[in-house]
Formats: structure tokens, sequence, C-alpha cells
């Protein structure tokens, strides 16, 4: 499709060394997590953005979604840059836009039951059938509703961080490492719902994660970061199968033969 709905253009993202205040007044030292990082997300695509721990991977991801600014570039969404939005384009961008974060230890409220969390999701705080709608779209039973958090299980509480998400309807979804900390066989049940959501609804993905055992079945085409910069990008079978670089023939050389690729099994 040519309907372009996220553009990134040579965007930087450096962050002072200095925690406290009182520090940043003497130490002027930065860290560059993301440097000169361009990309192009169309309608119904399905994008992995891959590399190892500290690449850069959740820092484009917690850009793209406003929850960092970047120090140089731009990041729009729709034509329209996101650190320039008003307040009605940002409460849009809010809703269409969304990501599921990597804990989902830290993303759930542990004192709010699963109807609650996913109720309140939605723009006008949802409907019992409107939560029973969004669970059965990730294939929960109505049963979890009543259960807090800590009752779930990992695979469990992953899902209901994606219908806490669908609730708002968004077109464009950023999965931040959907599948780690999970076994092997959830894993794989975790990767078909995404791969279904993508096909079925026609829901927009950017994948984050190091695993590239996971890529090919889900994601369409590959960009690869290596300390902060893209170093490789094009479709997923000309990546994994032909990569041009040192660094993504490592990655791929580190894909355990047995473990991971069962994770994708279909």
């Amino acid at each position: 499709m040519s309907d372009v709905l996220f553009e990134i253009a040579n965007v930087d993202k450096r962050f002072r060394t200095a925690r406290s205040v009182l520090a940043r007044l003497w130490d002027r030292r930065v860290t560059t997590a993301i440097e000169g990082v361009s990309l192009t997300v169309r309608a119904g695509d399905s994008l992995a953005v891959v590399g190892e721990s500290g690449s850069g991977k959740t820092t484009l991801a917690r850009l793209m979604v406003k929850l960092l600014e970047p120090t140089a570039g731009r990041l729009a969404y729709r034509g329209v840059d996101v650190t320039r939005m008003d307040r009605s384009q940002l409460r849009d961008f809010r809703q269409r836009v969304q990501m599921v974060f990597q804990s989902t230890h830290a993303s759930l409220n542990p004192r709010k039951t699963i109807a609650r969390t996913v109720s309140e999701a939605f723009p006008a705080n949802g409907e019992a059938s409107d939560v029973k709608r969004v669970l059965d779209m990730v294939r929960l039973p109505m049963s979890v509703a009543s259960k807090l958090p800590h009752e779930l299980s990992g695979g469990q509480r992953q899902r209901v961080g994606i219908a806490r998400a669908l609730a708002r309807g968004p077109e464009l979804l950023i999965a931040d490492e959907p599948t780690s900390a999970l076994d092997v066989s959830i894993q794989r049940e975790v990767i078909k719902l995404l791969r279904d959501l993508h096909r079925e609804v026609g829901l927009t993905l950017v994948v984050i994660t190091h695993d590239l055992a996971m890529v090919s079945k889900l994601c369409d085409s590959i960009l690869v970061l290596n300390q902060g910069r893209v170093v490789e990008d094009g479709r997923a079978r000309d990546v994994l199968y032909n990569p041009q670089q040192p660094y993504t023939r490592q990655l791929i050389d580190a894909i355990p033969r047995g473990v991971a690729r069962a994770a994708v099994a279909a």
C-alpha cells in the first residue's frame, strides 16, 4: 500500500548522563541512543525492528508513541509532525497509535481487575460487551475479567495488554518484545495472535525484538539497529536469507537451532 502512516526522518535521541538536576549543572556528557534513524511505515505493513539489547530498539518505540521527544529529526504521523500536534491531533494520535509494553508486571495496575483495566482503555469507558469483544479478539474467556493481573499467567497478561491497546481502536500497534519471558508454547500463541490481527483485522504492526527466529513468521520487512544506527533494512526474506552486513549475520547465527525456531512454527 502507498498510504504512509508513520515517517521517521534522520532522528537522533541523546540522553544526559547525569541523573540529578544539580549534577547536570556541571556534567554535560550525553549518551546517544538513536542516531540518524529513518524509516517509513505504510498502512498494512508488518515491520520488525531488531538488534541486541542496547541497540536503541525500545528508545525508537518510545519515540514513536511520544513517550520520548527526539533530540533532532522529524517524526510524522499521517504527515503531521508528532512534536507539533495540537490537542485534538494528539488525542487522535493517542488512540490510533498504541504500544504493548514488554513488562506486563509494570504496565498492568495490580489493584485493578482486568475488566476495569480494559474498560478504562476505551475512549469512553467501555461496557461489559465492549470488554468481551476485545477479550474475544485476543482469545481470552470473559472469566478472566474479574481477576487481578497476578492471578493470570504471563501469556494471559500479555493478551490483556494487547486487548487494552485494541480498545483504543488503533491502526498502528507497536509491540515491544511481545514474547520475552514467555515459554516456547506461549510464545507461539502470542505470535499467531499478532499475525492473525495483522491479517484479519488489518492492523499495522511494528514489532521490537531481539529474536530473529520469530520474525519470518510475523513480519514482512526488517530494520536492523546496531548501536543506535540502521545497518540494514529490507524485506524479511532478503534480510534473513541473504544478509548484507556482518552484524546481521551475527544475529542470525545466534538463533538457537531448536527452541527459538520451534517458537515460530506454524
